[in-house]
């Protein structure tokens, strides 16, 4: 026991001096020869491991910008402020999935406890983005009184259009869609906020409602013991929790599933993120349910999914079909060594770390053959790019599918699979994510040498099987349905509404 004691002392003793190493490094400033070293090595490292890193810019004008970019580096800056100037150079790849992280703060165990025990600042509103103008949907604690449809001018006396034209070249979507920025702009805001002005415990914010303006103080309240006692109920794993995929930072469920209507006739499912876990388990008794009741149609809604598992798209996908079907192309990436430049050991604990090291070598020979060659090309194998048999519960009848800019990545993905394949009839606006697939899969975690931020390179070209738009934009809905900030207030929804009536007149037609 003493031999445990000693060693739990000295990780949380080497976990702090790690943390004030961190915030030290955050806050120092690096020369800009250094800077511009870490600029190239961020452009070797793309062009090593990246499948296509000029899909959607041409390698003159990104040549261009990385050249363009170390002209201007000619004074010492924080990492914060470096990250400022390189992120819109990785951004203007068009990559979604391609992007630097914020160097932001660390908190130790005693401050993350006390931030725990406090309310949000921001995190209470419900946001929406249009333009230059952020405006709040929804008032979860009824903060002030604010209500929904209030634009929120300055945060601090500065301006947010300064904000959000400055945020917004920090993402992109793939290729050259435009409905994914606002989507992930409102996620990503405070984000951002944060790590250029810190977790404030206070925030002067001056709003615009019907034509008024009001200035609020927004303070970082402390929850009362209920509050509290119901995040502790929230974090319970319950069975229901885990088949629906509770996330209790939200109070909602990644998977959910319900009949429309009284006579079973429509089945809806909504999928916020394909996040794999008990999925198979969900969508069993789920596809069992709609089955039974023999529903003649049924709407799946990805709305505001940014995507996830290849795997429980690919099981989603058998039980929409009669047929064996390919969800996906074979994956291609740049060598054969790229599978092996994963970081295995990322942010291992000391015993994961002891455990892995023994698993290592069978991990290192499934990396090392699972990759091919053909036609002067390296594949990396992958289940979901050969035949899937449909399953038994397959549902045979009418599909909908609900889209809109926040639809990204695998929802995109399993959204052109099934437009390609006439499987479905999508609603809504286009994807964020590109229609012709993307870069992702897995990734190698890159560390620039001297400013320390971290760099996540996708290493495959994951892309659906289906013929190629070449549109180099997101998946278009077959009926284009824009839903706007007072339809989110008013808690209406178009884009549903429009399906609820087509079936009614396709009802009426059969006489049902």
């Amino acid at each position: 026991m003493k031999k445990y004691s000693v060693i739990f002392i000295l990780t949380v003793l080497s976990s702090c001096a790690s943390i004030k190493k961190h915030n030290e490094q955050r806050a120092s400033c690096i020369p800009p020869e250094q800077l511009k070293e870490d600029v190239d090595y961020a452009y070797s490292k793309l062009q090593q491991m990246h499948p296509q890193l000029y899909w959607y810019i041409p390698k003159q004008e990104l040549d261009h910008k990385f050249d363009s970019l170390k002209q201007t580096l000619n004074e010492p800056l924080t990492p914060l402020q470096f990250y400022f100037k390189l992120q819109p150079v990785i951004a203007g790849i068009r990559e979604g999935h391609l992007s630097l992280r914020i160097p932001r703060k660390k908190f130790t165990k005693k401050e993350i406890k006390k931030l725990e025990h406090q309310k949000g600042l921001f995190s209470r509103f419900e946001y929406y983005i249009k333009g230059d103008q952020m405006y709040v949907t929804q008032n979860n604690d009824s903060i002030e009184h604010i209500k929904p449809g209030t634009e929120i001018l300055s945060i601090n006396n500065v301006p947010v259009s300064d904000y959000i034209k400055k945020y917004r070249g920090l993402i992109s979507s793939d290729g050259y869609n435009t409905t994914f920025h606002p989507y992930f702009l409102k996620d990503l805001f405070f984000n951002f906020y944060t790590a250029e002005n810190g977790l404030a415990s206070k925030a002067t914010i001056e709003t615009l409602y019907e034509g008024e303006k009001h200035t609020y103080t927004l303070t970082r309240e402390t929850k009362s013991d209920s509050d509290l006692e119901k995040d502790k109920e929230m974090k319970k794993r319950t069975q229901e929790k885990k088949l629906n995929d509770y996330v209790a930072a939200s109070n909602s469920y990644n998977r959910s599933f319900k009949f429309l209507d009284k006579d079973s006739t429509i089945a809806y499912i909504k999928v916020k993120s394909f996040s794999r876990d008990y999925s198979d388990e969900f969508y069993k008794k789920t596809f069992a349910k709609i089955k039974e009741a023999k529903a003649p149609y049924l709407i799946i809604d990805v709305r505001n999914n940014y995507g996830g598992s290849l795997q429980e798209i690919n099981n989603l996908y058998s039980y929409l079909t009669d047929q064996p079907f390919t969800l996906i192309k074979p994956s291609q990436i740049t060598s054969r060594a790229i599978p092996l430049r994963t970081n295995y050991f990322r942010k291992s604990s000391p015993l994961e770390y002891a455990f892995k090291s023994i698993a290592y070598p069978s991990y290192f020979f499934a990396q090392a053959f699972s990759t091919y060659r053909k036609d002067g090309k390296v594949f990396y194998k992958m289940k979901a790019d050969k035949p899937t048999k449909p399953n038994k519960e397959a549902f045979l009848g009418k599909v909908f599918v609900l889209i809109n800019g926040g639809s990204f990545s695998a929802s995109s993905i399993i959204t052109a699979k099934l437009k390609n394949d006439k499987r479905a009839t999508l609603v809504g606006e286009e994807t964020g994510g590109a229609n012709d697939g993307t870069v992702a899969g897995f990734y190698s975690y890159q560390k620039l040498p001297n400013s320390e931020i971290r760099f996540p390179i996708g290493l495959l070209l994951v892309q659906p099987n289906i013929n190629f738009s070449d549109s180099k934009k997101g998946v278009v809905p077959d009926v284009i349905i824009n839903e706007s900030m007072q339809d989110i207030i008013n808690k209406k929804d178009p884009q549903l509404d429009w399906i609820k009536q087509e079936i009614t007149r396709e009802k009426e037609i059969k006489g049902q």
